[in-house]
């Protein structure tokens, strides 16, 4: 039987649509470069030098924030405390929360704006006659990675509400992820729906449940059409950053074919 391994990761690139904040910059050295700084640092002759070899390459991230790319937030993301405890960050996380069952929901109906609520991902969950066991982790699929690039990616997309989170957590979900560039609805809409309806809880609600009960969310997947509902595995290891609030990881869901 074949093992299937489908990315779902963002490629690690400068990409000139995206917004200013998001812009990774690397720095690639080419082999004649490490080619002088060997003769010079190590005061190793040209002499010496393998006859078919013209140095090594190597290469810098200059700019990258860590929730720029394929990301999982961390418990400390959210807020200092939860549970009345001190939050993890991301080199804290169990790498046994990382690696489980993997479940997707579809949620690609939700228009731009309206946020995904406990009734559709029930309705996804028993379309498939999939019941979510404790320890799975779910991804929320919007397809709103299709703006990946554009300056649409952050001002555009739907979001999990704060019921639809919490209602996940209960069912033994400790992480979950969505293919689009926030877990919440966009920041500026929610900005302005919370000046228009003079309300101090609407702003970041999904996120902030994580206050209240300890999960991990993944953002900015892509390529979760390509998965079936169930029946396959995710890995989603982050990078051992010490003391952060999130880490980039390469995402990737394994299936038998």
């Amino acid at each position: 039987m074949k093992t299937i391994i489908v990315d779902l990761t963002k490629p690690i690139q400068y990409n000139a649509g995206d917004p200013w904040f998001m812009r990774v910059k690397i720095k690639h050295k080419p082999h004649r470069k490490s080619h002088w700084l060997i003769r010079l640092a190590l005061n190793l002759p040209f002499r010496l030098f393998p006859k078919n070899w013209t140095g090594w390459a190597d290469d810098t991230i200059k700019n990258m924030g860590l929730h720029a790319t394929t990301h999982i937030d961390a418990p400390w993301h959210y807020g200092p405390v939860v549970e009345g405890k001190p939050a993890k960050t991301i080199d804290q996380i169990p790498l046994e929360w990382c690696y489980g069952d993997g479940i997707v929901i579809d949620c690609t109906h939700k228009e731009d704006f309206v946020a995904i609520t406990i009734d559709d991902l029930k309705k996804d969950l028993d379309k498939n006659g999939i019941t979510i066991q404790e320890g799975n982790i779910v991804l929320i699929r919007t397809d709103r990675d299709k703006l990946m690039g554009t300056s649409d990616f952050v001002e555009k997309g739907t979001g999990m509400s704060k019921e639809a989170t919490e209602w996940l957590i209960d069912q033994g979900v400790k992480v979950m992820g969505i293919d689009q560039w926030g877990w919440d609805l966009p920041l500026k809409y929610m900005a302005k729906k919370a000046r228009e309806l003079n309300d101090p809880e609407y702003f970041w609600e999904g996120h902030r449940i994580g206050i209240e009960k300890e999960y991990l969310h993944i953002e900015q997947l892509t390529n979760l059409g390509a998965l079936p509902p169930s029946g396959f595995k995710i890995c989603v290891f982050p990078l051992k950053i010490v003391g952060g609030s999130a880490a980039p990881a390469r995402v990737v869901a394994i299936m038998n074919g």
